[in-house]
C-alpha cells in the first residue's frame, strides 16, 4: 500500500499529533438555533484531542504507520519523557488507566486496516474510527479489571463499575464528537492527496 518511507513519515506525524493532542482540550460550539439568543459559545467536551490523533494517523497513514506511531509514543512516555497527560515513566504501567494508552496500538492498527479496505467515504472512515475507538476502550477496560486484581493506583476508592463509568462511559460522548471531526478531516485529506 505505502512505501516504507511514507509509513515512517506518517508514523512520525502521528507521534507528533498524539503528543500535541494529549495536552489540547477539545471544545464544541452551541447549536446554530441558539446563536440568536446567546451568540456562538464554546463548551468543553471533557476530552483531549489525543484519541483523535491516534485515529487520524490510522485513517491517513494506514495500519502500520498508526501502530508504529503509538508504539513510539508509549516508548517515549515510559522512558521518562513527560508526553502522557500526567507525566511519564515506567511507573505509569501500574496506573489503572494505562490500558487505554496500550489500546492506542491496536486501535490505530484496526482503524488503519479498515480505513483502507474500501474507497474513502465518510461512512467507511467513520466506521473505521468507531472500531478503533471501541478497541481502545476494550483494552482499557480489560486493564482496569487486571488493576483490581493487583490493586494498582487509581482503583483504591472506586468499584470496578465506577472506574469503567469514569474512564470509559463518561468520555465516550466527547470522543464520538472528536471521531466525527476526524472522519471529516480524513475524508477531505484523503481526497486532496488522491488516495
Amino acid at each position: 500500500m505505502f512505501a516504507a518511507s511514507n509509513q515512517l513519515l506518517w508514523s512520525m506525524i502521528g507521534l507528533l499529533l498524539t503528543m500535541g493532542g494529549t495536552f489540547l482540550e477539545s471544545y464544541g460550539i452551541t447549536l446554530p438555533w441558539n446563536w440568536s439568543k446567546h451568540g456562538i459559545q464554546t463548551f468543553s467536551l471533557c476530552v483531549s484531542y489525543q484519541i483523535g490523533a491516534v485515529l487520524l494517523v490510522g485513517c491517513l497513514g494506514g495500519k502500520n504507520a498508526g501502530a508504529l506511531s503509538q508504539i513510539a509514543y508509549l516508548v517515549m512516555g515510559l522512558t521518562l519523557l513527560p508526553v502522557f497527560s500526567e507525566g511519564g515513566g515506567i511507573g505509569y504501567v501500574k496506573l489503572s488507566h494505562f490500558g487505554y494508552l496500550l489500546g492506542f496500538i491496536p486501535g490505530a492498527w484496526i482503524c488503519g486496516f479498515l480505513a483502507f479496505k474500501a474507497r474513502p467515504r465518510l461512512e467507511t472512515l467513520a466506521f473505521s474510527c468507531i472500531c478503533g475507538l471501541l478497541t481502545v476502550h476494550l483494552c482499557g477496560i480489560a486493564y482496569l479489571v487486571l488493576s483490581y486484581f493487583f490493586h494498582w493506583q487509581g482503583t483504591e476508592n472506586l468499584t470496578l463499575i465506577q472506574a469503567i463509568l469514569s474512564y470509559s462511559w463518561s468520555k465516550l460522548p466527547g470522543q464520538v464528537a472528536v471521531v466525527c471531526a476526524v472522519t471529516v478531516i480524513a475524508y477531505v485529506l484523503r481526497h486532496l492527496m488522491f488516495y
